[in-house]
C-alpha cells in the first residue's frame, strides 16, 4: 500500500514569526499514529530554521530549484543548496512557476534530474486550465505534461511524487468533483504504468486543488489519491493538522 503524503505549499507566504505553526504541527504529529507522511514547503528563507524545529515526523521541502548545481544564476537556488539547508523534497513544475516564470516541460524534467541527483524527492505538478477543461483537453494536457516533465531515466520511481493541480481550482475555492478527480488520477496512474511498468504503482499521486479540512476526507478516499498538496490551509497548524487527521481517518 502506498503511504499517504500530506504536503503544504506556503508559496510566497511566511516570515520567521510563522514558524510557531511548525512547532505546533510537530507537537501534534508526535501525538498521532505514524501512518502518513507530513511535509511543509516554506519560502527558501525559512527552510534551515524550519528544519531545525520540525522534529522527526515533519519533513521540510523547497518550492522550486534551478537545474544547475552552481553558477552565474543570480536569485536562483540549486537542489544541492536546498538539501544543505535541510530539505528532503522539492516542488517542481507548479502551474504558478510555469505561468509566472515560463518554465517548460523540458525545464521541469531538468529540475527532476537535479533534485534526484541531490538525493531529494521531486514533487512534479501537472494540471489543466479552465479553458482546457472546457475544451475537453484535460487528459491530453496532463499526459503531455507527464511525458515532458518526467525524464525517461528518472532515478528512483518510488521516491517520485506527482501532484495533480487543476489550475482553475488553485486558490479559488473551487474544487474538482470526485468523479473528475478520480478520472484524472486514474489516467495519471495508467500513463505512468504504461511508461514505467508495475513499479509506477509506488509513485504517490497528490491532489492539489483547494484542499481544506472540510473536503479532505472525501478527496482522500478517492482511488489513486495518495495525499494532498495543500495551499492556504497549510499556513495554519489547526487547518493543516485537520487535513492530516483526515488522512488517518480520525475526522
Amino acid at each position: 500500500m502506498v503511504r499517504t503524503l500530506i504536503a503544504g505549499n506556503w508559496k510566497m507566504n511566511g516570515l520567521r514569526a510563522s514558524l510557531q505553526n511548525v512547532a505546533l504541527v510537530s507537537d501534534q504529529l508526535a501525538r498521532l499514529p505514524d501512518e502518513a507522511d507530513c511535509l511543509i514547503c516554506p519560502p527558501a528563507t525559512l527552510i534551515r530554521e524550519m528544519a531545525g524545529l520540525a522534529g522527526p515526523r515533519l519533513h521540510v521541502g523547497g518550492q522550486s530549484c534551478h537545474p544547475g548545481q552552481s553558477g552565474a544564476h543570480t536569485g536562483d537556488i540549486s537542489a544541492q543548496m536546498l538539501a544543505d539547508a535541510g530539505a528532503s523534497h522539492v516542488i517542481v513544475g507548479h502551474s504558478e512557476r510555469r505561468a509566472d516564470h515560463g518554465e517548460t516541460n523540458d525545464d521541469v524534467a531538468a529540475q527532476v534530474i537535479a533534485v534526484q541527483q541531490a538525493g531529494l524527492t521531486p514533487i512534479v505538478c501537472v494540471g489543466e486550465s479552465l479553458a482546457q477543461r472546457r475544451a475537453g483537453e484535460t487528459l491530453r494536457v496532463v499526459a503531455d505534461q507527464l511525458a515532458g516533465s518526467i525524464p525517461d531515466d528518472a532515478a528512483d520511481l518510488p521516491q517520485l511524487v506527482v501532484a495533480y493541480e487543476p489550475i482553475w481550482a488553485i486558490g479559488t475555492g473551487e474544487v474538482a468533483q470526485p468523479d473528475q478527480i478520480a478520472e484524472v488520477h486514474h489516467h495519471i496512474r495508467s500513463v505512468l504504468t504504461d511508461r514505467f511498468g508495475p513499479e509506477a504503482g509506488q509513485i504517490r499521486l497528490l491532489y492539489g486543488g483547494s484542499m481544506t479540512p472540510e473536503n479532505a476526507g472525501m478527496i482522500l478516499k478517492i482511488p489513486d489519491v495518495n495525499g494532498g498538496l495543500v495551499g492556504g490551509a497549510s499556513l495554519k497548524a489547526e487547518s493543516f493538522m485537520a487535513i492530516y487527521r483526515a488522512a488517518l481517518g480520525l475526522d
